[in-house]
This record gives C-alpha cells, sequence and structure tokens, in this order.
C-alpha cells in the first residue's frame, strides 16, 4: 500500500534537500508517492509556512523541523498503519475522501474567491446601502416619484423612518425634530406637516412637501438619522481597514462596549423607557439628531471594529487552508503529467 507525502519547500533549502534524500533512502521501506509543493508559489502558503520549510504531511500526521530519518521513519509508519485502519473500517467511504482532496471542487474556488475579496464586496454592500436612501430624495426633486417610492417602501422594511428622526434634503432644514426635543430656532415636524407628532404612522409616511404656509420642507432620507450613522461609519471604517491592507487589529471588547454600545443604550433606551410613561420618575425625553447621530456613529464604527478585523482573521485561515489544498492539488497533477 502507498501513502502520499507532502513535502512543503522552496528554492535553495539545505534541510529540504536533506529531507527530500531522507524520504528517498524509506521509499523501499514504506512505499509513499512524494508531493513536493514550493511555498513561493502563493503568499498565503508563505503566510502559513514561512521560515519552517521543510514541512512534511503525511495523513494526518505533520513533521516540522528539526527532525531526522528515524522521526521521518516514525511519521510515515504512523501514518501507514493510520491509512490501512481507516481502509479497514471505512471502506469505499475513506477512499471517496481521499478522492475529494485530490479535487478543487466549485465550492473551494467560491470559498477562496470570497474569503480574499470578501472586503470589497461588503463596503460594495454597505454604500448601496446607506447611500440609496439618499437616491429618493434626489428622485422626488427631481420629478420621478414614481421611481422614488419603491425606495421609500423597501427601506420601510428595515427602518421606522419616523420623518421626525430623519434627514431632509432641499429643504430648508436639515431635519424636523418632534417639539420634545427642545431645538430652538428649529421648525417641529408638527409645524410643517401639520400632522399629529404622536401619529407614528402618519410619520412614517410623511415624506415631505411644501407646509401650508409655503414654507420649503424638501424630500425624506427614508433610512433614520441613528441608522444612516451606524451604516456610514461601518462603511467608513471599511474603507480605513482596506486602505491599511487589512493590519487593523480588533478593537478590544470592553472598549467596543462603552465607547459603542452603552451611548446607544443609553440614548435610545432612556428615549424609549421615558415614552412609555411606566416610570413617572423618568422625565419625558426626545433624543436630538446629533445625539442620534453621534450615539450611532459610535455604536457603527467601534461594531465594524471589533467585527472587520476577526472575519479577517478568519478568511485568512481559510484562504491558508485553500491555498494549501490548492497547491497540494496542483502539485501532485503536474507530478503524474511531467
Amino acid at each position: 500500500m502507498t501513502i502520499q507525502v507532502i513535502l512543503y519547500t522552496r528554492k535553495d533549502c539545505k534541510l529540504c534537500h536533506q529531507a527530500k534524500t531522507d524520504l528517498a533512502a524509506l521509499h523501499g521501506e514504506i512505499p509513499h508517492e512524494l508531493v513536493e509543493v514550493d511555498i513561493d508559489m502563493d503568499a498565503d502558503l508563505v503566510a502559513v509556512y514561512g521560515e519552517r520549510v521543510p514541512v512534511i504531511q503525511a495523513g494526518p500526521f505533520t513533521l516540522e523541523p528539526p527532525f531526522d530519518r528515524r522521526k521521518l521513519r516514525m511519521t510515515l509508519g504512523a501514518a501507514r498503519d493510520n491509512q490501512l485502519e481507516r481502509l479497514q473500517y471505512e471502506g469505499d467511504t475513506y477512499e471517496k475522501k481521499v478522492q475529494r482532496r485530490q479535487i478543487i471542487t466549485g465550492a473551494d474556488k467560491f470559498t477562496y474567491f470570497f474569503s480574499k475579496h470578501y472586503l470589497l464586496l461588503l463596503n460594495i454592500f454597505l454604500l448601496l446601502y446607506v447611500g440609496l436612501p439618499f437616491l429618493a430624495p434626489v428622485l422626488m426633486k427631481a420629478g420621478y416619484p414614481d421611481l422614488a417610492r419603491p425606495i421609500y417602501s423597501l427601506y420601510g422594511t428595515t427602518c421606522h423612518k419616523f420623518a421626525f428622526r430623519s434627514w431632509f434634503l432641499f429643504g430648508e432644514q436639515p431635519a424636523y425634530p418632534r417639539d420634545a426635543a427642545g431645538i430652538e430656532g428649529w421648525r417641529t415636524y408638527g409645524e410643517v406637516s401639520g400632522n399629529n407628532e404622536y401619529n407614528l404612522w402618519e410619520a412614517r409616511e410623511y415624506n415631505g412637501e411644501l407646509s401650508e404656509d409655503g414654507y420649503q420642507v424638501g424630500y425624506k432620507v427614508p433610512f433614520c438619522q441613528r441608522d444612516v450613522a451606524i451604516w456610514g461609519a461601518m462603511f467608513l471604517f471599511g474603507v480605513l481597514f482596506a486602505l491599511t491592507g487589512r493590519k487593523i487589529p480588533p478593537l478590544p471588547m470592553l472598549i467596543w462596549f462603552i465607547v459603542g454600545i452603552l451611548p446607544l443604550g443609553l440614548d435610545g433606551g432612556t428615549q424609549l423607557i421615558s415614552q412609555t410613561g411606566l416610570f413617572s420618575w423618568l422625565p419625558y425625553r426626545e433624543s436630538t439628531p446629533f445625539l442620534r447621530t453621534l450615539t450611532g456613529f459610535l455604536f457603527g464604527f467601534t461594531t465594524a471594529w471589533f467585527g472587520f478585523p476577526v472575519l479577517e482573521e478568519t478568511f485568512e485561515e481559510t484562504r491558508q487552508i485553500l491555498a494549501v489544498k490548492r497547491a497540494r492539488v496542483t502539485s501532485r497533477r503536474e507530478f503524474h503529467t511531467g
């Protein structure tokens, strides 16, 4: 029975040459198929093995330097015994597993592509997700309400889009908060719309128009101020992460909680609880556009800072595993055809 032995090597490596010589000397004792993989063919392979070559992989066993012919013999013998045992107990199932390891599947190709380009794809998604709502008021201003309505409807499934907590474009104010927000010098949502400020359905459906006194309200962005800040901040960090070569380390969880989660929870939580009327000692409060934007930005930026580097570590491991498989399959194919 012949086992497969993978030798990860690189040019001008004296230890690699010695390992190859020892493998040749052991071939008669423990028959094996030797496949050499030059790690310099792929940056991901260099990241995996670096200066550790030569590395020998035989079945489930990996041997790294320093090792001599005795250790090599023990490793090959263990790999042979493992293969015999698995063939005995798993039969055809094991052989099929071995065969699958010798081919690059469509799933392997897709996973490797996604692991290399996930950040670009994620940044494109974030840009579209936070940018598309701003197209709706532009279309309204340009006189294409039929094109804007689907955008308003789409974001109604992901956001409350209350007019008193949203941005407006092409109006005399960037926002029209509730009177309870207490922003001096700003006209309120109730004043410009004529609606009851506490009718949430009307606030959700109000997209902006001229007020009764001819005041130009502008057109609503169908994504609330907090959500714009959250997703916009995540996109901003995604761009910074890409520009730095994905080298930013993850934000510690404690800092994420203190800087990102806690302010958002306090601002949104106290607003929500105070408006339920369940606690008479808690005064009624309505957050402001500034606070919603600030807390949303802090949450989005720190969440991305915490999560994107973790994603990169995961995808880096995936790339390395698939790079090893791809190099092994390619080298084995070249071995058999060469």
